[in-house]
């Protein structure tokens, strides 16, 4: 197996958001990365700065763009975009609708909750995983023979990762393994993704509730950082 048939691509969650009101904000623009969100973009771009990166795109949201200036910066490289790295279309954007404040209660907002496996509340996962899996293969393709960063957002990436390790894709929220500014690196062997590993580079300036698995603190919520 030579090294030019060996390609990785970074799937890279972007940093903490300033979002002081706990909106989920999806695709809303501006949002932008925090001053901790800045510190955490900044520490993945030192983790990657010896790697073999040749291709870095993120999605056109502003705080997935700011979280790849810096990596894209320290290999001299243009900053693409690709719309497919987006992140999911969901009904409740805009709203706060986190853990304990009673939006469950809400008879108007039943109706998105009828179907957990498409799911009825937002864009169906199976659209996810065809739009990821094209971004994948595009950053790929751009970097044959090296590395490429791809920043996307969590369900996006936990989606096309659950995909590729042949998981069901409807899930529990709370056990993603995509915490902020995390690497789901993809494998391929030509065009064919070999494996799936993952790192968090900025773990030790995640705050606590937010890592993977951890229970949201009182009055926060893992929901508002897509």
């Amino acid at each position: 197996m030579s090294s030019e048939d060996m390609t990785v691509v970074h799937l890279m969650r972007h940093g903490e958001v300033h979002n002081p009101d706990g909106v989920l904000y999806g695709r809303r623009a501006g949002y932008h990365l925090s001053d901790l969100g800045r510190k955490m973009a900044d520490r993945v771009a030192e983790h990657l700065a010896e790697r073999d990166i040749t291709h870095v795109v993120a999605s056109p949201l502003e705080r997935a763009q700011e979280t790849a200036v810096p990596i894209a910066g320290a290999h001299g490289l243009e900053l693409a975009t690709d719309e497919r790295l987006i992140e999911a279309a969901n009904v409740f954007e805009g709203k706060t609708f986190g853990v304990g404040d009673g939006a469950l209660k809400k008879p108007g907002n039943w109706k998105y909750l009828t179907n957990p496996f498409r799911p009825s509340w937002g864009e169906p996962y199976i659209e996810q995983v065809v739009r990821m899996m094209a971004a994948l293969a595009t950053a790929r393709d751009a970097a044959r023979g090296h590395e490429a960063v791809a920043v996307s957002h969590q369900l996006p990436i936990w989606i096309v990762r659950s995909f590729a390790e042949r998981r069901r894709l409807w899930h529990d929220p709370r056990k993603r393994q995509c915490t902020l500014a995390s690497l789901t690196s993809f494998t391929f062997h030509g065009d064919r993704i070999i494996s799936v590993g993952y790192s968090e580079p900025a773990r030790d300036l995640v705050p606590s509730h937010l890592l993977a698995g951890a229970k949201p603190a009182k009055g926060k919520s893992k929901a508002f950082g897509a």
